[in-house]
C-alpha cells in the first residue's frame, strides 16, 4: 500500500465528483473532499457531513501541503487544460498518485510531457483521462493486444453510442476553454482530424443497431500512442446527441432513480486488428458520468493497495492489468457490460478498420 490511505476528490461537489465520492464510500473509502469553492463543499450535507474537508485554489504557492496524508488523489475539476498540471505535479511532490477524467487530449499531452520523469523518480502513477472518454477504451484496445506476439501493428476503430447527450455545465466550460485541433493516428503519428470528421455508418449492439456516426476523437488517441503500436486510430460518435451536445438550451442531467445515474444509455465499441484478425469487444452501460465512478475509483484502489504495474505518467493501459480490470468493471452494479474482452481473436478481418465505420 501507498504511506497514506486517504484518497482526496478535488472537485467533489461537481457532478461527477460526487458518483466517485459515492463509490468511494461504497467501497469503504472515506474520502477527503476538496475543491475550489466552500460553498459547494457545504451543499454536500447528511452522510458526508462528517468527511475531512480542503478548500483551496490551484495557484497557491504551497499546493503540496494540502495533500498531507493523501495516498491517491482524483482530480474530478475541469477544464483540465486549467487544473491538471498544478494539481498533479502537486500530487507527486508531496508522493500521491493522481488520476483524472479528463477527455481533453492537450492535458494529457501536457501530464505525459511535464511529468513522467518526476512521477517515476518519486515512484507514483499519473494516470490521465481514467474515464468513459479516454481510459475506457483504451483499457479496452489494450486487453485486445494482451497476448498479442510482439512486434506488431494494430489498426483500431472506436465507436460511441449515445440515445440522449444532456452536458453537464462542466461539459460545456470545457468545451468552450478546449479550443486546440483534435488529433487522430495515421500511419503510426498524430494528425490533424479537420473540421467535424468524416460521415460514416456504424453498426452497434443492441439496442442501437446501425447508427450514423461522426468522427470526433478524444483522450483515447494520447493514451493508445502513449504505449501501444497503433498504426491507424479512427474515433466515431453517432451524430444525433452531439445537436444535443452543441445546442445551449439542452439541460444538464438528471437522476432516473434513487441510484443516481441519468437514464441515458450508452455504448462504447472497439474493434481492433492485430496480425489480420479483427477483436472486437463492448461496453454497454447507463450514464456516461456515472459509469466514470466505478471506473477511475477502481484504479485508486488499485495504486491505494499498490497494484499498479508501473510509475511514471502512464495511460490506463499501462497502468492496470486491463483485462483484470475491466471484468471488475462488469461485476459492478453500476459499471458496464463488458462483452468480448480478453486476447482471443474472433474472425479474419476483410479489410483495414481504418477503411471506415463497419456496415
Amino acid at each position: 500500500m501507498t504511506s497514506h490511505a486517504q484518497v482526496l476528490v478535488y472537485g467533489a461537489a461537481g457532478h461527477t465528483g460526487r458518483f466517485v465520492v459515492d463509490e468511494l464510500m461504497s467501497r469503504g473509502v472515506a474520502p477527503v473532499l476538496a475543491g475550489r469553492d466552500a460553498r459547494a463543499l457545504d451543499t454536500m450535507g447528511g452522510r458526508f457531513a462528517g468527511l475531512d474537508r480542503r478548500v483551496f485554489a490551484l495557484t497557491e504557492d504551497r499546493l503540496p501541503s494540502r495533500l498531507h496524508e493523501v495516498g491517491v488523489v482524483i482530480n474530478c475539476a475541469g477544464p483540465f487544460l486549467d487544473t491538471a498540471l498544478p494539481l498533479a505535479s502537486a500530487a507527486v511532490t508531496a508522493g500521491a498518485h493522481y488520476l483524472d477524467v479528463t477527455a481533453e487530449q492537450p492535458a494529457v499531452w501536457q501530464l505525459y510531457e511535464s511529468l513522467d520523469a518526476p512521477s517515476r523518480a518519486a515512484g507514483v502513477s499519473v494516470v490521465p483521462a481514467m474515464a468513459f472518454y479516454g481510459g475506457l477504451a483504451d483499457l479496452m484496445v489494450s486487453a485486445a493486444l494482451a497476448e498479442a506476439s510482439r512486434p506488431f501493428e494494430c489498426s483500431v476503430e472506436i465507436a460511441v453510442a449515445l440515445d440522449s447527450w444532456h452536458p453537464t455545465a462542466g461539459t460545456r466550460t470545457t468545451g468552450a476553454r478546449n479550443t486546440a485541433p483534435r488529433r487522430r493516428i495515421r500511419e503510426g503519428r498524430l494528425a490533424v482530424l479537420g473540421g467535424h470528421g468524416a460521415r460514416e455508418q456504424w453498426s452497434f449492439p443492441a439496442p442501437f443497431g446501425a447508427q450514423p456516426v461522426t468522427e470526433l476523437t478524444f483522450s483515447e488517441v494520447p493514451t493508445t500512442h502513449r504505449h501501444l503500436d497503433v498504426q491507424d486510430l479512427t474515433s466515431y460518435i453517432t451524430t444525433a446527441p452531439l445537436a444535443q451536445l452543441r445546442d445551449p438550451s439542452t439541460p444538464q442531467p438528471v437522476a432516473a432513480d434513487a441510484s443516481g445515474p441519468s437514464g441515458q444509455q450508452f455504448v462504447l465499441d472497439v474493434a481492433v486488428i492485430v496480425d489480420g484478425h479483427l477483436r472486437r469487444s463492448s461496453a454497454a452501460g447507463r450514464d456516461i458520468y456515472a459509469s466514470t465512478g466505478p471506473l477511475v475509483v477502481e484504479g485508486a484502489v488499485r495504486l491505494l493497495h499498490g497494484q499498479g504495474l508501473e510509475s511514471g505518467a502512464i495511460a490506463p493501459g499501462e497502468a492496470f492489468d486491463a483485462t483484470h480490470l475491466l471484468h471488475a468493471l462488469d461485476r459492478h452494479p453500476l459499471g458496464p457490460t463488458m462483452t468480448g474482452i480478453g486476447p482471443a481473436f474472433e474472425e479474419a478481418a476483410s479489410r483495414p478498420v481504418s477503411g471506415g465505420a463497419r456496415p
